[in-house]
């Protein structure tokens, strides 16, 4: 029997393990779609073997985790919906302009080329890796304290804890100091498609709290749609921070995700065509 069930990728940012979009998983399939969760190329199978290889995880750059997806894009029986968070909500985006979706949902996603602002609490939460241009080659971890600042701010001091514990894994050096040098750079990896007029629509979400990704760069982002006709939406969600698709208000967010999904028509039982 053909397996009409719209897929959804979900896409994971530096940092978290992809076991970490685990509730997001069971709630889609609960739905009736066909979620997929893939670690990034290298990512080892449990956040205990992440951390004890850490170098696994050292090499990837923004266009070989594109190359990644992609891949498991075109195998993929039907166009799928993209959810990412943090660099997996910039992955998202740069699929989608290729046209390898069917729509997207970016997470505080991180910058793409031309986005300008810079906010302190960014450069804060990107310096354990961009303090040493060696970090470029490395897999480089967070400390509690420093997963703290960068995720979770806004929730209370044990469930940061909880989080670090439960899904912290090293992460790759290398898409960091391509993201933060974007728009120095003519052929930058971090530069997505914004012009596709033929692209599905794409939903751009906001942690106003965020210190890893705040909430400018998100609305700068938005703003680079605006010439596009393609459907592009923003939804802000106060108080939350970069947590927030692993954290106890995970579902609100992922109730958001999906009214908006069900307002383009795109359901889990919608599925009707193949890449």
């Amino acid at each position: 029997m053909t397996d009409r069930r719209t897929p959804v990728v979900l896409i994971h940012g530096l940092w978290l393990h992809s076991s970490s979009w685990r509730p997001w998983v069971e709630l889609l399939q609960a739905e009736g779609f066909a979620p997929l969760a893939p670690g990034w190329p290298g990512e080892p199978d449990s956040v205990s073997d992440a951390r004890s290889h850490p170098q696994a995880m050292a090499g990837p750059g923004i266009h070989d985790v594109t190359e990644h997806y992609a891949s498991l894009i075109k195998a993929l029986p039907a166009e799928p919906v993209l959810i990412g968070h943090s660099f997996g909500g910039l992955i998202a985006q740069k699929l989608l302009g290729l046209g390898l979706g069917r729509a997207a949902v970016a997470i505080d996603p991180a910058p793409i080329k031309g986005v300008k602002p810079l906010p302190f609490t960014q450069l804060r939460s990107a310096f354990p890796v961009l303090r040493n241009p060696a970090n470029r080659s490395r897999a480089v971890s967070l400390t509690a304290a420093q997963f703290r600042y960068a995720f979770g701010n806004a929730i209370p001091q044990q469930e940061s804890d909880a989080l670090f514990k439960e899904y912290a894994v090293p992460a790759p050096g290398r898409p960091l100091f391509e993201a933060a040098f974007a728009n120095f750079s003519r052929r930058s990896p971090a530069a997505a498609v914004t012009g596709n007029a033929r692209r599905g629509p794409l939903l751009l979400m906001s942690g106003q709290r965020d210190h890893t990704v705040p909430d400018v760069v998100t609305r700068a982002a938005y703003k680079l749609y605006g010439d596009s006709p393609a459907a592009t939406d923003l939804k802000q969600f106060p108080d939350r921070g970069h947590s927030l698709v692993v954290d106890r208000g995970w579902r609100a967010v992922a109730d958001g995700a999906l009214g908006w999904l069900a307002r383009q028509g795109i359901t889990g039982q919608s599925a009707t065509t193949g890449l």
